[in-house]
């Protein structure tokens, strides 16, 4: 397997600092030079400029702690796709003690896992995770328009001028907000299923839509995030890590310059130990 490294060029005029970061999940690009604006960064004993690059042998401290930045050049870029249950948490710890997504993901030597928006307890599905800071946050931004679908059951029957409304836009607590499509999957009884698509990532944005018309959800699950659809045969507390073709796929879908990161070169489906 094939690892980024500094090329001859880069080890001459090195890497710059906010990219090296965000390859290793420490933030994003974005983040990262909001801290160097704020002093927060040195190299080799000296404050940090935007402009600066890090170099073989360079000593970079955060918030005066020492930062081993070379692991991150050599850092492969990992994309899982995980199949979020109902009861999980995305968080690295729940206060409540409640059961949180990492602790069923592998672990990693270097770096740490980022997720790619969120899921609420009650919701599961589909969830991206990444090593890569910068690609987390390109998938994330609101400029990115990236759609979200999801598989909906609630309870009873939904009228087309409801169903319309939906779809034109509907007044929230926090702003204006509609369904991109709406697509009815069947049902039988009082149950009944829809496919919904947003492109924003407002907290519990596609329940609190149907509540604004008073219609109840008795399910919602996440089946798709902008080119990457949930495996049908992928079971709850499992993962599938993207192969080197379809993580190449999505940078470019993200809009990311390339530069080849490379992974496990089979994909897989994995289960972990204590899954159900």
């Amino acid at each position: 397997m094939q690892t980024r490294k500094f090329d001859a060029d880069q080890s001459t005029d090195g890497e710059r600092i906010q990219k090296v970061l965000a390859r290793g999940g420490v933030g994003s690009r974005r983040e990262i030079e909001r801290w160097i604006d704020e002093g927060r960064l040195k190299i080799n004993g000296k404050p940090v400029g935007l402009g600066d690059r890090l170099k073989a042998g360079d000593h970079l401290q955060i918030n005066n702690r020492v930062v081993h930045w070379e692991k991150f050049v050599e850092q492969p870029t990992r994309v899982l796709l995980y199949h979020k249950p109902v009861g999980e948490v995305v968080t690295r710890r729940d206060p409540e003690g409640r059961p949180v997504i990492f602790t069923q993901l592998p672990k990693l030597a270097v770096s740490r896992w980022i997720a790619v928006g969120r899921l609420d307890i009650n919701t599961s599905g589909l969830l991206l995770v990444t090593n890569n800071g910068e690609l987390a946050n390109r998938l994330m931004h609101p400029s990115t328009q990236m759609e979200r679908e999801y598989a909906v059951r609630i309870l009873g029957e939904v009228s087309e001028a409801t169903l319309a409304k939906l779809k034109q836009g509907v007044e929230l607590e926090d702003g204006k907000a509609k369904f991109d499509d709406i697509k009815f999957f069947g049902g039988e009884g009082a149950n009944k299923w829809y496919n919904v698509t947003v492109t924003e990532g407002r907290n519990r944005l596609v329940r609190r839509l149907w509540e604004s018309q008073e219609v109840v959800v008795s399910r919602l699950m996440r089946v798709r995030y902008g080119p990457v659809v949930l495996p049908e045969r992928l079971k709850t507390h499992s993962f599938y890590e993207l192969s080197e073709k379809e993580l190449e796929l999505l940078f470019e879908f993200a809009g990311m310059e390339s530069d080849k990161p490379v992974i496990n070169a089979k994909p897989e489906f994995k289960q972990h130990k204590s899954g159900k």
